[in-house]
C-alpha cells in the first residue's frame, strides 16, 4: 500500500470502499480535490474487515501529515443498516449471519466518528459530485447488477433498503436460475458474472474486455453475446427510467472499465428498443447515459461524502 499524493488541508473528508479483494480510501479536500489514495488487500472475516478499515485510515492519516481526519465514510457491500452504521449478508467479504456493528466497532479503534453506507449508495453519491447532477440514476454493472437513486437531491434507500436492486427484476421466466432464488433476473443476463458465464477466459483475462475485444473483431458469437448483454443493460435502464425518470443514467462497477465501448453499445440498444416506440424515443434515453471515467474512484468519494454529509 501507498499513497499517491499527498498535502495538509483543512475540511478534510476521509471515506473508505470496503471491497472483496481491496479496500480504497482517500482524503479528499473541501474542494472535493483527491489529496491522499491508499489501497490495501481486504482481510476476511469481520474481524479481518474492522483491522484493515483501521490500517488503510491510519495510513491516510500520515499519509496527509494530520492527526485527526473528521468522521469517515465507509461503503461496503451487504445489507446495511444505516442508523445503527451495521451490515450482514456481504458474503464477498466473510460478513454473515449476525449483523457486524462495523460503525461502533471502527469507530472506537479509530477514536472519531464512523458512517455506514451500501457501497452502491456511495457510489452513487460519488456519481453526484463527479457529474455535478443532482438527479440520477447510477447503475453498478459489477458481478451482480444493482442501481442507486438520488432523486431531487435526496438519495433513494427504500423502505426495506431494497431501492434500486434492478438486478432482480425477473425478465425471463424459463431463464437461469438467480441466486436470489427467482429464475431469470437481469443480473443473469447483464452482469459481470453474467459475461462470465457466456464467455468463459482464463483467469488472468477480463471477460468483459476479452468479450468487447472479440466481438469488435467481427467474431459473430461474441457480437451475439455482447449484443444480449447491452439489451440487458438497456431493459434496466429503460425500467429505472420510466419508475424515476431521472436527468442522467451513470454507468459503473467492473464492467464500466470499458469506458465509450460500454457507453457506445449500450446507447445503440436503447436506441433500438426505442425504435417501434415514439414514446420511448421521445425521452432519449440514450442521451442521458454517462459512463464513470476509469481512473475515478466513485464509490470512495462517495463515502467520503458520507462524513461531509453527517
Amino acid at each position: 500500500m501507498g499513497p499517491v499524493s499527498t498535502g495538509q488541508h483543512r475540511g478534510l473528508c476521509l471515506g473508505l470502499d470496503i471491497g472483496a479483494t481491496k479496500t480504497l480510501g482517500l482524503v479528499v479536500d473541501a474542494e472535493g480535490a483527491i489529496l491522499a489514495e491508499v489501497r490495501e488487500p481486504t482481510e476476511p472475516g469481520a474481524e479481518g474487515v474492522v483491522r484493515t478499515a483501521a490500517h488503510v485510515v491510519e495510513a491516510l492519516r500520515a499519509a496527509t501529515d494530520t492527526a485527526h481526519v473528521g468522521t469517515v465514510g465507509v461503503g461496503i457491500p451487504g445489507l446495511v443498516d444505516v442508523e445503527h452504521g451495521a451490515v450482514k449478508h456481504a458474503v464477498n467479504l466473510g460478513v454473515d449471519g449476525d449483523w457486524l456493528p462495523l460503525r461502533d466497532l471502527l469507530g472506537e479503534r479509530l477514536g472519531v466518528p464512523v458512517v455506514v453506507e451500501n457501497d452502491v449508495n456511495a457510489a452513487t453519491l460519488g456519481a453526484v459530485a463527479m457529474s455535478g447532477e443532482d438527479d440520477l440514476v447510477y447503475l453498478s454493472i459489477g458481478t451482480g447488477l444493482a442501481a442507486g437513486l438520488v432523486l431531487e437531491g435526496r438519495l433513494r434507500r427504500g423502505d426495506h433498503g431494497a431501492a434500486g436492486e434492478i438486478g432482480h427484476v425477473p425478465v425471463d421466466p424459463s431463464g437461469v436460475l438467480c441466486q436470489c432464488g427467482q429464475r431469470g433476473c437481469l443480473e443473469t443476463i447483464a452482469s459481470g458474472s453474467a459475461i462470465a458465464a457466456a464467455w468463459p477466459t482464463p483467469d488472468d483475462v477480463p471477460p468483459a474486455r476479452a468479450l468487447f475485444a472479440a466481438a469488435d473483431a467481427g467474431d459473430p458469437a461474441a457480437i451475439a453475446v455482447r449484443d444480449r448483454f447491452a439489451a440487458g443493460i438497456a431493459s434496466a435502464i429503460r425500467v429505472l427510467s420510466l419508475s424515476a425518470d431521472p436527468r442522467s443514467v451513470v454507468l459503473g462497477g467492473g464492467v464500466a472499465q470499458l469506458g465509450e465501448a460500454l457507453r457506445a453499445v449500450v446507447a445503440d440498444a436503447l436506441r433500438a428498443q426505442a425504435r417501434t416506440s415514439p414514446f420511448l424515443e421521445s425521452l432519449d434515453l440514450a442521451g442521458r447515459l454517462r459512463v464513470v471515467p476509469a481512473d475515478y474512484p466513485v464509490a470512495a468519494v462517495g463515502a467520503a461524502l458520507l462524513g461531509r454529509n453527517r
